[in-house]
């Protein structure tokens, strides 16, 4: 079938042995023995071309995916016992990155010596094939696409504030309330000045943040400080929320969880350092309480 396929794209018997480094007769008779094993023929010889014929061109297709699974076969059990080397680069946002992925990333290299670490945490969509990642941690939906991707958790948008706020301004019990609210809005990547409610999302309420942050960490200060509302991702507020420095309102109404997951671009022919690391990340956010 290499052979086959290598004549097919080589145009000619002579280029494909040259290339595969045989001589031009085994090349032929390999050719011969293959159309005589499976009784049509494949190739239409002339003096100065090979031609598939119509037999050949579906079998053709056939052999690739063959092939490349043979490939992948041969590469994910290679995987399943050599040891993880080379760099590891991993992305996620950059407070989950720092707070839950860089944890993960700091037991893994003590693991495995031989390979080295790189984070990328960005807060935007960080495109795994152009920039040479290896691994993602995403949050939200992800869009189909050819990439491998374990679900490990989820999270839920929360609307905070600190208590004293709500002493102060008291506390929405709808989303419509919240226009006589101070809202404070974070302006990363993901932010939107339309908040969606209820299980569908099909709800919304626009609202008119009299103070935007640059960073998520800034405006859950400000929030904690008692001078407006915020709205978040749940694990960014879980040790202000079990401090009581925040409190959230409006629970009910709040959208679906999003999910997180676990994203690599290597599929089945996985190299041994990101099937290592996904094992680990994967095991640890599982067992994450926040996740569940």
């Amino acid at each position: 079938m290499k052979i086959f396929v290598r004549v097919a794209d080589a145009g000619g018997f002579a280029e494909a042995a040259r290339q595969l480094h045989l001589s031009p007769p085994a090349v032929t008779r390999a050719i011969a023995t293959l159309e005589e094993e499976i009784g049509v023929r494949l190739l239409t010889r002339t003096t100065r071309s090979v031609k598939l014929t119509e037999a050949g061109g579906g079998y053709l297709d056939d052999c690739r995916r063959i092939l490349a699974d043979m490939a992948d076969a041969d590469a994910a059990a290679a995987g399943a016992h050599g040891n993880p080397t080379g760099t590891l680069l991993v992305t996620g946002s950059v407070l989950f990155g720092h707070i839950y992925v860089l944890p993960i990333l700091l037991d893994y290299l003590d693991r495995f010596p031989a390979v080295t670490g790189r984070s990328l945490f960005v807060d935007r969509i960080v495109n795994i094939v152009e920039e040479g990642i290896d691994v993602a941690v995403r949050i939200g939906h992800l869009p189909d696409s050819g990439l491998s991707a374990l679900r490990v958790g989820s999270v839920r948008r929360a609307i905070c504030g600190a208590p004293a706020y709500f002493e102060r301004h008291g506390i929405p019990r709808t989303p419509a309330e919240l226009a006589g609210h101070r809202i404070i809005m974070p302006t990363g990547a993901w932010s939107s000045p339309e908040w969606h409610f209820g299980p569908d999302g099909r709800t919304s309420v626009t609202v008119h943040p009299r103070l935007q942050c640059n960073t998520v960490e800034a405006a859950i200060t400000a929030a904690e400080q008692g001078w407006g509302l915020t709205r978040v991702l749940s694990y960014q507020i879980a040790p202000a929320l079990a401090a009581g420095r925040l409190v959230t309102v409006l629970d009910e109404h709040m959208e679906k969880p999003l999910p997180i997951h676990v994203v690599h671009a290597e599929g089945r022919r996985v190299a041994a350092k990101v099937r290592s690391f996904v094992d680990l990340a994967v095991e640890r956010l599982r067992a994450n309480p926040l996740f569940q």
